[in-house]
């Protein structure tokens, strides 16, 4: 089960995100579900069509399934998913 200290061991595609802050202030704010991910960039399926985002350059906030919203800098993330497993995360959590 995904939860906010093991964020970065899981997969994030399929989850519901928000870009959070960014450098470039045309991505703060797009939010959907990630659908496609590679080790610099989401692909974030949103109402108006996918956009791809940097993640060196933003900080986002990911929706668990349990209510939780878990809020992760995009820098800790740049990696590909499969080698993030060692990595280590700031995260900041509440609840709905």
């Amino acid at each position: 089960m995904i939860a906010p200290e093991n964020l970065v061991r899981h997969e994030l595609i399929g989850l519901p995100v928000e870009v959070a802050s960014g450098t470039n202030p045309c991505t703060v704010g797009i939010s959907g579900r990630v659908v496609d991910e590679t080790r610099n960039t989401f692909l974030i399926e949103t109402r108006s069509g996918d956009k791809r985002v940097p993640k060196s350059s933003n900080s986002f906030v990911f929706t668990l399934s349990q209510g939780l919203k878990v809020k992760a800098q995009g820098s800790v993330l740049v990696s590909q998913p499969e080698n993030r497993i060692n990595k280590k995360m700031r995260i900041s959590r509440w609840k709905l």
